[in-house]
């Protein structure tokens, strides 16, 4: 109980994506082109479909198990030949997560390991906290069950989904311990979950990753070289917002750690790095960084 309580008050200071925005929990069956292999269905989350001559790799699910059929669906209607289906999922949220129980039987899924283990310890607490935030998410999410993964994985999979190449990553912690990056060859499309994002603040959720760790998570990123990305919550881009979510994420950072040396409170800070921000990015939806900005004062130098 106590630990649920530590998740919704971290959730409402949360200033990314899911917890900024709330927007309409429904995908669609309308796709987006990425890549001469990867698919996007737009939406609450960018769910990625990559599509090999004999197999289909889905990458996140949508909020419960309605809209994981509608992503199931979809994937057909690109590869209608194809028999095997896979799926995987970037971090353990349940717009990302939980729409699972939608797949057909036969799903292969597959997850790094601290994922799992984070899905195992919060996967619950985290639908209960969604469910509560409107009356459809609770009808999405009502009767979830969470099944465990047909296969975890350490650091990296292979998933040959023919003539097409899905290597999973797990590289470290960032906005939560484990994310899951799926970089797709020939293609070189990169889908980043929360790793990388376009125009979004970054953001730490609960006892996720640090700033520190974040950094070295985005240089094994960058020697990836990906020319096409898929973030999960953002608008799709060139291999530059890989360097562009570096600078950010530094900029914040050196910016904090000087206010907390000049004895600057982290809610104060918060507030004057939001305002610059704010300035820099006037056509950005949302500065406010101030959970960030915490996630800094927070971590041990």
């Amino acid at each position: 109980m106590k630990s649920h309580s530590k998740l919704v008050a971290l959730a409402a200071l949360m200033t990314i994506g899911v917890f900024a925005q709330m927007p309409q929990p429904m995908i669609s069956e309308n796709t987006t082109q990425i890549s001469d292999h990867v698919w996007a269905i737009m939406g609450f989350p960018n769910i990625a479909i990559v599509v090999g001559s004999s197999a289909t790799l889905v990458v996140d699910t949508g909020l419960g198990a309605k809209n994981g059929a509608t992503a199931a669906r979809v994937a057909a209607k690109l590869a209608p030949n194809n028999h095997k289906l896979f799926l995987t999922t970037t971090h353990f949220h349940p717009e990302h997560a939980a729409g699972e129980p939608g797949f057909p039987p036969g799903t292969f899924l597959i997850r790094n390991r601290k994922q799992q283990e984070e899905m195992e310890k919060h996967g619950q607490e985290m639908i209960d906290m969604f469910s509560g935030r409107s009356a459809e998410n609770k009808e999405l999410l009502a009767g979830v069950v969470l099944r465990p993964p047909d296969v975890t994985f350490s650091q990296e999979a292979t998933v040959d989904l023919g003539g097409v190449t899905a290597r999973l990553l797990w590289f470290g912690g960032a906005h939560t311990k484990g994310d899951e990056l799926t970089f797709v060859e020939p293609d070189r499309t990169l889908v980043s979950g929360d790793v990388v994002q376009n125009k979004v603040i970054p953001g730490i959720f609960g006892d996720g990753g640090t700033p520190a760790t974040w950094l070295a998570v985005l240089d094994k990123v960058e020697a990836l070289h990906a020319a096409h990305i898929l973030p999960d919550h953002s608008e799709p881009g060139d291999g530059s917002l890989v360097g562009a979510e570096r600078d950010l994420i530094a900029g914040i950072q050196t910016r904090a750690l000087a206010l907390k040396q000049q004895g600057v409170s982290a809610e104060d800070a918060g507030k004057q790095i939001s305002g610059e921000l704010k300035t820099q990015h006037p056509d950005w939806p949302n500065t406010n960084a101030a959970g960030f900005v915490k996630s800094v004062y927070a971590e041990p130098q």
